[in-house]
């Protein structure tokens, strides 16, 4: 699983639940946020009661649930002093009815005094048929709300509990987590940097059938992305394989062959040294100046030294190839050593089996591939490929630090805080 589960450690996270159908995917999302080490709070209308107790939800966060009948000002299990612990609100799912009185700043039940207290950014995860998510009145409720410190995450369209197809199904648990990590981990420094990570073995035909490739993953590279989009970052993730639970606005593109990674490698770095511009307010003059972010790339990809010199069309034979095949390879390009590395800070991995030499080899690569830094990956055999954990050093010309034995998500954080430092 690419969650982390120190992730969201330390982090203390108020739900608010509504009478939806779709509240049963709020146990999941428990579920997955307590995983990651947060801990949970939850405030339900009394509609949400209709649809599942609060006792699932207490079993769930070991937290007594907020809601009208137990308010106390005896104690903190009230609607100001749990909004005060909160470090990050969200309502999923929110329906249209709650959506109306959110916008209109109406608070006549707990959950809703508890949105009208919290003072930061709130999430909120909408649930309703198409008909009404899709009314002019809702979408401009939705829209004010957007400019007021919530942020929505998208509905999407499937068969709805009306047994209609459309828009209106809440967010999938896991979409919704990696929401809350963001608004909960984002960091100044990768926020709104446009990033490049490249990953997965390439796969370079010999025929419509058959091709050369590797053991690798790409589970480094998918775990790299999820991190920089935890912390802000505008990330682009080129890779042959992808892990099934990257957050689904992190953007991808699928690359098999070297020269198909080649080619949107290259149009990538053209676009992010373009720049992504993000805004800081400077005392002079009373304006507003616009800094452009170094962009990086993380080169995990593990392309393949050799490819076919002539790729055939169709299947080859046996019958035409005889007993013995002598299957013409000729070196590839050199990806990392070919593209333009000016003004982007650039980091490539390495895997070694020689551990004796592996950190001379590493140093080696800084001078011929003009890179800035590399993370030495030292493998044991082929069983080191595929694993969800992993370990780093992380080799610049000066130093070596080492990342210790951890879930790949925990070491992707790691590597980005060294690569601040590049």
């Amino acid at each position: 699983m690419l969650i982390s589960p120190d992730l969201l450690k330390g982090k203390k996270i108020l739900l608010g639940v509504t009478g939806s159908i779709a509240l049963y995917k709020s146990l999941e999302l428990v579920r997955l946020l307590t995983k990651a080490g947060a801990e949970v709070k939850v405030v339900m209308s009394e509609a949400a009661k209709k649809f599942v107790t609060p006792l699932s939800f207490e079993a769930l966060t070991s937290n007594q649930v907020l809601d009208d009948t137990n308010e106390s000002w005896a104690t903190n299990h009230n609607h100001i002093k749990t909004t005060e612990w909160a470090d990050l609100f969200i309502i999923a799912p929110a329906t249209a009815n709650t959506i109306a009185k959110l916008a209109n700043a109406i608070a006549d039940n707990m959950l809703l005094e508890c949105a009208l207290a919290y003072p930061h950014l709130k999430l909120i995860a909408p649930s309703a048929n198409t008909n009404m998510i899709n009314n002019p009145i809702t979408k401009g409720n939705l829209k004010m709300l957007a400019i007021a410190n919530y942020e929505i995450i998208e509905t999407q369209t499937k068969e709805l509990a009306c047994k209609t197809v459309g828009d209106g199904a809440m967010a999938e648990p896991i979409e919704i987590f990696w929401h809350c990590a963001k608004a909960l981990l984002r960091d100044e420094f990768w926020s709104d940097r446009r990033v490049i990570v490249t990953g997965g073995g390439t796969i370079e035909k010999i025929d419509d059938v058959r091709y050369l490739s590797n053991f690798s993953s790409g589970k480094m590279a998918s775990a790299l992305a999820a991190a920089l989009y935890c912390r802000g970052a505008d990330v682009n993730l080129i890779s042959s394989k992808f892990d099934k639970e990257l957050p689904l606005d992190l953007y991808t593109i699928h690359a098999e062959s070297s020269d198909e990674m080649f080619e949107y490698l290259k149009d990538s770095i053209r676009i992010a040294k373009k720049g992504k511009l993000s805004k800081a307010t400077l005392m002079r003059d009373e304006q507003i100046h616009l800094i452009q972010k170094k962009p990086y790339l993380f080169m995990a990809a593990a392309v393949s030294d050799y490819v076919p010199s002539y790729a055939q069309i169709g299947k080859l034979k046996k019958e035409s190839l005889g007993d013995e095949w002598d299957l013409k390879l000729k070196q590839n390009v050199d990806i990392l050593n070919s593209i333009d590395k000016s003004e982007i800070t650039t980091v490539g991995f390495k895997a070694e089996m020689d551990e004796e030499h592996a950190v001379i080899n590493a140093l080696k690569m800084i001078d011929s591939k003009g890179v800035d830094a590399v993370c030495l990956n030292v493998l044991k055999d082929s069983s080191s490929f595929g694993t969800d954990t992993n370990k780093i050093d992380f080799i610049v010309k000066e130093k070596k630090e080492s990342i210790p034995l951890g879930d790949k998500l925990t070491v992707a954080l790691e590597i980005l805080e060294h690569a601040k430092n590049l």
